[in-house]
Protein backbone atom coordinates (compact mmCIF):
# COMPACT_ATOMS: atom_id res chain seq x y z
CA UNK A 1 0.00 0.00 0.00
CA UNK A 2 2.77 2.27 0.99
CA UNK A 3 4.31 1.99 -2.04
CA UNK A 4 1.06 2.37 -4.52
CA UNK A 5 0.83 5.57 -2.66
CA UNK A 6 4.33 7.17 -2.95
CA UNK A 7 4.18 5.85 -6.75
CA UNK A 8 0.58 8.03 -6.78
CA UNK A 9 2.04 11.21 -5.47
CA UNK A 10 4.89 11.26 -7.86
CA UNK A 11 2.95 10.89 -10.76
CA UNK A 12 0.79 13.78 -9.35
CA UNK A 13 4.16 16.06 -9.33
CA UNK A 14 5.42 14.93 -12.87
CA UNK A 15 2.02 16.68 -14.51
CA UNK A 16 3.42 19.81 -13.42
CA UNK A 17 6.86 19.92 -11.55
CA UNK A 18 8.84 22.41 -13.06
CA UNK A 19 12.53 23.90 -11.68
CA UNK A 20 13.86 27.45 -12.43
CA UNK A 21 16.89 25.91 -13.28
CA UNK A 22 18.71 26.10 -16.90
CA UNK A 23 20.48 22.57 -18.14
CA UNK A 24 24.36 23.69 -18.27
CA UNK A 25 25.02 25.83 -21.41
CA UNK A 26 28.11 24.67 -22.15
CA UNK A 27 26.42 21.01 -22.65
CA UNK A 28 23.35 22.62 -24.85
CA UNK A 29 25.09 24.53 -26.96
CA UNK A 30 26.52 21.92 -28.76
CA UNK A 31 22.50 19.90 -28.72
CA UNK A 32 20.93 19.30 -31.83
CA UNK A 33 17.37 19.38 -32.02
CA UNK A 34 14.32 21.81 -33.44
CA UNK A 35 10.95 22.23 -33.90
CA UNK A 36 8.36 19.13 -34.72
CA UNK A 37 4.67 19.03 -36.30
CA UNK A 38 2.51 16.66 -36.65
CA UNK A 39 0.56 16.62 -40.12
CA UNK A 40 -1.86 13.58 -41.47
CA UNK A 41 -1.56 13.68 -45.20
CA UNK A 42 -4.00 11.32 -47.06
CA UNK A 43 -3.67 10.75 -51.05
CA UNK A 44 -7.38 10.30 -52.76
CA UNK A 45 -7.76 7.93 -55.51
CA UNK A 46 -7.47 11.18 -58.25
CA UNK A 47 -3.80 11.51 -56.65
CA UNK A 48 -4.57 14.77 -54.41
CA UNK A 49 -3.92 15.12 -51.54
CA UNK A 50 -5.67 15.82 -48.23
CA UNK A 51 -3.48 17.49 -44.83
CA UNK A 52 -4.90 18.11 -41.28
CA UNK A 53 -2.66 19.61 -38.81
CA UNK A 54 -2.85 17.08 -35.43
CA UNK A 55 -0.90 19.65 -33.38
CA UNK A 56 -1.82 23.57 -33.33
CA UNK A 57 1.96 24.11 -32.17
CA UNK A 58 5.07 22.95 -33.12
CA UNK A 59 6.96 21.04 -30.13
CA UNK A 60 10.52 21.06 -29.90
CA UNK A 61 13.30 18.41 -29.46
CA UNK A 62 16.96 18.13 -29.03
CA UNK A 63 19.39 15.43 -27.79
CA UNK A 64 22.01 17.01 -25.63
CA UNK A 65 24.22 14.06 -25.35
CA UNK A 66 26.08 15.37 -29.12
CA UNK A 67 27.18 18.42 -26.57
CA UNK A 68 29.08 16.34 -24.40
CA UNK A 69 33.07 17.21 -24.67
CA UNK A 70 34.59 16.03 -21.73
CA UNK A 71 34.10 13.95 -18.12
CA UNK A 72 33.54 16.70 -16.58
CA UNK A 73 30.29 17.70 -18.97
CA UNK A 74 29.45 13.93 -18.28
CA UNK A 75 29.54 14.37 -14.87
CA UNK A 76 27.61 17.82 -14.69
CA UNK A 77 24.59 16.20 -16.60
CA UNK A 78 25.20 13.30 -14.64
CA UNK A 79 23.67 15.52 -11.36
CA UNK A 80 21.37 17.50 -13.16
CA UNK A 81 19.55 14.59 -14.56
CA UNK A 82 19.31 13.27 -10.92
CA UNK A 83 18.59 16.17 -9.08
CA UNK A 84 15.77 16.53 -12.03
CA UNK A 85 14.57 12.85 -11.02
CA UNK A 86 14.78 12.32 -14.72
CA UNK A 87 11.83 12.82 -16.34
CA UNK A 88 9.95 13.99 -13.50
CA UNK A 89 10.96 17.50 -13.21
CA UNK A 90 10.87 19.91 -16.21
CA UNK A 91 13.79 22.83 -16.70
CA UNK A 92 15.10 25.43 -18.78
CA UNK A 93 16.80 24.57 -21.83
CA UNK A 94 18.77 27.38 -24.10
CA UNK A 95 17.87 26.68 -28.07
CA UNK A 96 21.40 27.18 -29.32
CA UNK A 97 19.12 28.12 -32.42
CA UNK A 98 16.91 30.02 -31.88
CA UNK A 99 16.97 31.68 -28.36
CA UNK A 100 16.56 35.51 -29.26
CA UNK A 101 13.64 37.95 -30.42
CA UNK A 102 15.77 39.05 -33.39
CA UNK A 103 18.17 37.47 -35.99
CA UNK A 104 21.55 36.06 -34.46
CA UNK A 105 24.47 38.25 -33.91
CA UNK A 106 22.35 40.60 -32.85
CA UNK A 107 20.91 42.28 -29.70
CA UNK A 108 17.12 42.57 -28.94
CA UNK A 109 15.18 45.44 -29.11
CA UNK A 110 12.72 46.50 -27.66
CA UNK A 111 10.77 47.00 -31.24
CA UNK A 112 11.27 43.38 -32.36
CA UNK A 113 8.15 41.57 -31.49
CA UNK A 114 4.78 42.61 -31.83
CA UNK A 115 3.12 41.49 -28.58
CA UNK A 116 -0.71 43.45 -28.78
CA UNK A 117 -2.85 46.86 -28.60
CA UNK A 118 -3.61 48.91 -26.44
CA UNK A 119 -7.62 49.30 -25.77
CA UNK A 120 -6.60 51.10 -22.63
CA UNK A 121 -7.78 48.44 -20.04
CA UNK A 122 -5.57 45.46 -20.52
CA UNK A 123 -2.30 45.91 -18.53
CA UNK A 124 -1.44 41.83 -19.15
CA UNK A 125 0.50 41.12 -22.51
CA UNK A 126 1.88 37.62 -23.21
CA UNK A 127 5.55 37.36 -24.87
CA UNK A 128 5.17 36.12 -28.47
CA UNK A 129 7.39 35.73 -31.17
CA UNK A 130 6.39 35.63 -34.80
CA UNK A 131 7.87 33.42 -37.97
CA UNK A 132 6.90 34.44 -41.10
CA UNK A 133 5.11 37.19 -42.70
CA UNK A 134 3.53 36.98 -46.10
CA UNK A 135 1.52 33.65 -46.04
CA UNK A 136 0.32 32.25 -42.82
CA UNK A 137 2.77 33.57 -39.90
CA UNK A 138 3.07 31.45 -36.69
CA UNK A 139 2.93 33.13 -33.55
CA UNK A 140 4.36 31.35 -30.76
CA UNK A 141 4.01 32.41 -26.89
CA UNK A 142 7.27 32.83 -25.03
CA UNK A 143 6.79 31.38 -21.43
CA UNK A 144 10.33 31.28 -19.72
CA UNK A 145 12.33 34.76 -20.92
CA UNK A 146 15.57 35.23 -19.44
CA UNK A 147 15.98 37.30 -16.45
CA UNK A 148 16.94 40.85 -17.21
CA UNK A 149 16.70 40.74 -21.24
CA UNK A 150 13.01 42.05 -21.43
CA UNK A 151 12.77 45.78 -23.20
CA UNK A 152 9.35 46.66 -23.82
CA UNK A 153 7.82 49.71 -26.42
CA UNK A 154 4.71 51.36 -26.71
CA UNK A 155 4.02 53.12 -29.41
CA UNK A 156 7.65 52.46 -30.61
CA UNK A 157 8.83 54.45 -27.48
CA UNK A 158 10.70 51.99 -25.13
CA UNK A 159 9.21 52.20 -21.68
CA UNK A 160 10.23 50.61 -18.23
CA UNK A 161 6.72 51.11 -16.87
CA UNK A 162 6.46 47.91 -16.46
CA UNK A 163 7.32 44.57 -14.62
CA UNK A 164 7.79 40.88 -16.08
CA UNK A 165 6.74 37.36 -14.84
CA UNK A 166 9.44 35.51 -15.65
CA UNK A 167 8.01 32.25 -14.81
CA UNK A 168 5.12 32.77 -17.40
CA UNK A 169 6.34 35.22 -19.77
CA UNK A 170 3.97 38.13 -19.13
CA UNK A 171 4.47 41.67 -19.32
CA UNK A 172 2.15 43.83 -16.62
CA UNK A 173 2.24 47.39 -17.45
CA UNK A 174 1.69 50.11 -14.43
CA UNK A 175 -0.88 51.90 -16.86
CA UNK A 176 -2.66 50.41 -19.61
CA UNK A 177 -1.12 51.25 -22.79
CA UNK A 178 -3.89 53.32 -24.64
CA UNK A 179 -6.34 52.47 -27.40
CA UNK A 180 -4.41 51.70 -30.79
CA UNK A 181 -0.78 51.68 -29.20
CA UNK A 182 1.22 48.99 -30.59
CA UNK A 183 3.00 46.88 -28.18
CA UNK A 184 6.11 45.30 -28.70
CA UNK A 185 9.23 43.59 -26.60
CA UNK A 186 12.77 41.81 -27.52
CA UNK A 187 14.37 39.52 -25.23
CA UNK A 188 15.95 36.38 -24.57
CA UNK A 189 14.53 33.31 -24.10
CA UNK A 190 14.74 29.44 -22.76
CA UNK A 191 12.66 26.60 -23.72
CA UNK A 192 10.58 24.47 -21.13
CA UNK A 193 11.83 21.21 -21.27
CA UNK A 194 12.28 17.50 -19.72
CA UNK A 195 14.21 14.98 -20.28
CA UNK A 196 13.01 12.30 -22.43
CA UNK A 197 14.65 9.00 -20.59
CA UNK A 198 14.58 7.05 -17.60
CA UNK A 199 17.69 5.53 -17.99
CA UNK A 200 21.67 7.13 -18.70
CA UNK A 201 23.63 5.07 -19.93
CA UNK A 202 27.50 5.95 -19.82
CA UNK A 203 30.67 4.31 -20.89
CA UNK A 204 34.55 5.69 -20.30
CA UNK A 205 35.85 3.47 -23.31
CA UNK A 206 32.83 4.54 -25.60
CA UNK A 207 33.01 8.18 -24.30
CA UNK A 208 36.81 7.73 -24.85
CA UNK A 209 36.18 6.64 -28.63
CA UNK A 210 33.79 9.14 -29.46
CA UNK A 211 30.68 6.93 -28.89
CA UNK A 212 28.72 10.03 -27.37
CA UNK A 213 25.39 8.80 -25.09
CA UNK A 214 22.02 9.88 -26.45
CA UNK A 215 20.14 12.33 -24.05
CA UNK A 216 17.08 13.33 -25.19
CA UNK A 217 14.96 16.59 -23.95
CA UNK A 218 11.53 17.31 -24.82
CA UNK A 219 9.40 20.84 -24.88
CA UNK A 220 6.40 20.26 -22.26
CA UNK A 221 3.70 22.65 -22.51
CA UNK A 222 3.08 25.03 -19.56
Amino acid sequence: METALFALHIQDKSMNGFHEIRFPLDVGFGASGGPERRTDIATLASGFEERNARWADSRRSYDAGVGLRSIADLQTVLRFYEERRGRLYGFRFRDPFDHASCDAGRAPQPNDQRIGTGDGETTHFQLQKTYGADYAPYVRNIVKPVEGSVRVAIAGQETTDYSVDETNGVILFDRAPDAGEQVTAGFTFDVPVRFDIDKLEFSFSAFEAGDLPSIPLVEVKL
